[in-house]
């Protein structure tokens, strides 16, 4: 074997076990590992549970929100100003609580921290303005 194919491969091995290390590193191989299909709270900086101001909001229907979605009546989803579109979040009030997701963008009256979905204001029985408590969801 020739000097330059012996160093071209040892330098392939090194690439391949720096992955395989990168992979362990990142993906894990501990106990939560059979549990990463069930989204569940999780403490983000020490924190875990947020306080927040939301209400509901009517419609429009039919329409494409800020974050591309079609919202409809069902639409199980609420609105905020800079959480990312998509990001999966669990909303409790009044003893229940919900996974859901951010839909939109707003909400567009001052004091709030997010616009609840009518569907999902009348499966928290959130009406008016409330406090919420919320955290993001892990997957």
């Amino acid at each position: 074997m020739s000097p330059a194919l012996a160093q071209r491969e040892l330098a392939l091995a090194g690439v391949a076990l720096l992955a395989v290390l990168v992979s362990l590193a990142l993906g894990g191989t501990g106990s939560d590992a059979k549990d990463r299909g069930v989204p569940r709270p999780v403490t983000v900086g020490g924190a875990g549970w947020y306080e927040a101001l939301a209400a509901p909001r009517e419609g429009p229907y039919g329409g494409r929100s800020a974050c591309g979605r079609v919202i409809r009546r069902e639409t199980l989803g609420v609105a905020h100003p800079v959480l990312p579109c998509g990001a999966k979040i669990f909303i409790s009030f009044d003893g229940k609580q919900v996974l859901t997701q951010i839909v939109d963008r707003g909400p567009d009256e001052p004091g709030l921290d997010f616009e609840i979905s009518t569907a999902l204001a009348r499966r928290l029985a959130l009406t008016g303005v409330q406090r919420i408590r919320w955290s993001f969801a892990r997957a």
